[in-house]
């Protein structure tokens, strides 16, 4: 009989389930492929070529970072360096310090034209990059000061950890670099972020008004909603959730404001306010102790084989000569460790999105978003791709989500009845920007003094 009763449910499930399909207002996988439709070929193209290079950018620079280390190693030039520095200041905190500040130096100016191209050259082919060559080289030359003085400090310690702990350092040696990560996201609103943008309180208005309203329903103690000016580096779209505990802020870039509509920013905020009520600052530090473990583990296992009997006048672990070789093997290493990296952050962000959809019940503007920040990600990647390269989830499956989310909405009554898929005639401002022709000289309007370059930051809707 019981076996009976599974049976009919089974049957009764699977009949239900078409019917249930029926009652919605729209099919979500046709409003999404409405949704993509908007960007067109050309856009599209565009946008799968700069997300498949990063592919190869990535592999690249795990070459390069492999080449340079192995460099050092060849040349003797980190041994070098610690010889010199045992004999002049002999401490071995400032041996290890100058060891790390010396090789960051030097490894930085060697990989320089890599980053240059892909840092520089590379954004500005895709219309991504708003800077001029010296205010490129200005914040290059601020993260490498940054890099240089922290890197070197952090380096430091772990080489006291590993002189301490031999056997067991890698597992100390996590639980440090956790805790120095949790420090610097705390001081990274305050210190350094302020160094790359400005940051002001946003407007006032209807809209800034809607966010504070939304942040302090879901719990998060926001007064104010602050604003970057990201367009003086790119002028793509973002908002972020940076600092940890005290100093933690929800920021939105004045590009969100000025491409996005409302909905969209509303929506995109939403998301943002899911990931602080969500812990993802806490979450995602402890995600990423597992990987930080297991690349630790990794270089203890395989440096005493590769360093064996003082190859490259490398002593042992604790020999701050050997720091080319860490660096290598966790370049290496970081093929299997970075699509780990990439999932945790990926879980949390879908959890982010789901979240965001509920808070802010706006489908549309964050179906919106996700064709705006296609301009520079792939919306439709192999699950391949998905599950090695992408950080966030694809803008095919947030599109789709959304699109789902609002079907079910309207049919519960939760939502006023709606079309599926984009508003009649919308299309990103990336695309109608580059369609737009441009007026004939014969019909343009005289004018009196030259007319100012038009700004590639400039609102586009």
């Amino acid at each position: 009989m019981r076996l009976t009763g599974f049976a009919a449910a089974a049957v009764a499930l699977a009949c239900a389930a078409p019917a249930a399909a029926a009652t919605l207002p729209f099919d979500p996988e046709l409003a999404t492929h409405a949704w993509l439709a908007t960007m067109g070929e050309e856009a599209t193209a565009r946008s799968d070529a700069y997300f498949e290079g990063g592919y190869i950018v990535e592999y690249a620079s795990i070459i390069v970072s492999v080449l340079v280390a192995g460099l050092f190693l060849v040349l003797g030039w980190a041994r070098g360096v610690r010889s010199w520095l045992e004999k002049t200041v002999k401490w071995f905190p400032l041996v290890a310090f100058g060891t790390s500040f010396f090789y960051i130096l030097v490894s930085s100016l060697l990989t320089f034209p890599f980053s240059y191209y892909v840092g520089f050259v590379r954004e500005h082919r895709y219309d991504l990059s708003t800077q001029t060559l010296p205010q490129w080289l200005i914040e290059q030359g601020q993260g490498l000061g940054i890099g240089l003085i922290v890197g070197s400090l952090f380096l430091t310690v772990l080489y006291l950890i590993v002189r301490a702990a031999r056997n067991t350092w890698w597992i100390w040696g996590s639980v440090v670099t956790i805790a120095f990560a949790a420090v610097m996201s705390m001081l990274f609103p305050v210190f350094i972020a302020p160094m790359f943008n400005t940051y002001t309180p946003m407007e006032q208005s209807e809209l800034r008004d809607e966010i504070i309203a939304m942040a302090q329903a879901n719990g998060v103690p926001a007064t104010d909603v602050m604003v970057y000016d990201r367009s003086r580096q790119t002028n793509s779209i973002s908002a972020n959730v940076s600092g940890f505990g005290p100093t933690t802020r929800i920021s939105l870039a004045d590009t969100l404001l000025e491409r996005g509509s409302p909905e969209a920013v509303r929506a995109v905020m939403a998301h943002e306010i899911g990931h602080y009520v969500l812990r993802h600052n806490v979450s995602g530090l402890l995600l990423s102790s597992i990987v930080i473990l297991f690349s630790f583990a990794a270089v203890h296992f395989l440096f005493r084989g590769l360093a064996k009997n003082e190859r490259w006048g490398i002593r042992d672990i604790a020999d701050p000569a050997g720091l080319p070789l860490i660096v290598a093997i966790l370049a290496v290493v970081g093929i299997l460790t970075g699509p780990m990296d990439r999932y945790l952050t990926r879980f949390n962000e879908l959890q982010a999105d789901m979240f965001g959809l509920n808070a802010a019940r706006e489908p549309d503007g964050f179906a919106e978003a996700a064709i705006l920040l296609s301009e520079y990600r792939k919306m439709q990647p192999s699950p391949i791709e998905e599950m090695l390269f992408y950080t966030h989830p694809s803008g095919w499956t947030r599109v789709h989500n959304a699109m789902v989310w609002k079907a079910h909405e309207i049919a519960a009554g939760r939502l006023p009845a709606s079309p599926g898929g984009p508003p009649e005639g919308w299309v990103p401002d990336f695309v109608r920007n580059r369609e737009a022709p441009a007026t004939p000289a014969a019909e343009a309007p005289a004018a009196t003094t030259p007319a100012p370059e038009p700004s590639p930051a400039a609102p586009s809707n």
